[in-house]
């Protein structure tokens, strides 16, 4: 079994860097709301910052109050992250594995806020007239661009692999 590869340090600078850049900036707006000056900023007419603890997953999801369901979700994310550093060793492109990486770095910001709080801190509001979209945190959003980097590297790949047969 093959645990490190060509592409593997610039993964894991990446992974290192996003859970930074989350945890930073977690605890300083943690530390913001925990003054009680306010219950969000709001930064424009549509967008706000808030504190909201999710006990789920993506959306609140599978709500977990209990302790054992904490600490499921967390083995989940450290699994996924142990399973993702293993699948970085085979990136074939800096791309990917910058993907993997930013992944990486999202799934661990979130299980150290459930080890740390028992939920996860999220922040960022969209919201238009009566729509309001999830409350979401950095890791949240590095996740999200890791899988987009991946399906993109994935459609690019395959497309010149396609064009090479013809």
């Amino acid at each position: 079994m093959r645990i490190w590869g060509s592409y593997s340090l610039t993964g894991l600078i990446f992974a290192a860097a996003t859970l930074l850049v989350d945890q930073v900036q977690k605890a300083w707006t943690i530390a913001f709301f925990q003054t009680g000056e306010t219950a969000k900023v709001v930064v424009a007419p549509f967008f706000d910052i808030v504190l909201v603890w999710n006990r789920g997953v993506s959306y609140g999801l599978f709500k977990q109050d209990a302790a054992a369901g904490q600490w499921l979700l967390i083995g989940f994310a450290l699994a996924a992250t142990l399973a993702l550093f293993l699948w970085l060793a085979h990136m074939q492109t800096r791309l990917s594995a910058v993907a993997v990486g930013l992944i990486m770095g999202g799934a661990l910001g979130n299980a150290i806020d459930r080890m740390q709080y028992g939920a996860v801190a999220d922040f960022f509001h969209f919201h238009m007239g009566s729509f309001s979209w999830y409350v979401f945190n950095l890791a949240d959003i590095a996740i999200v661009a890791g899988v987009g980097g991946l399906l993109y590297d994935s459609l690019k790949s395959s497309h010149k692999e396609a064009g090479n047969q013809a």
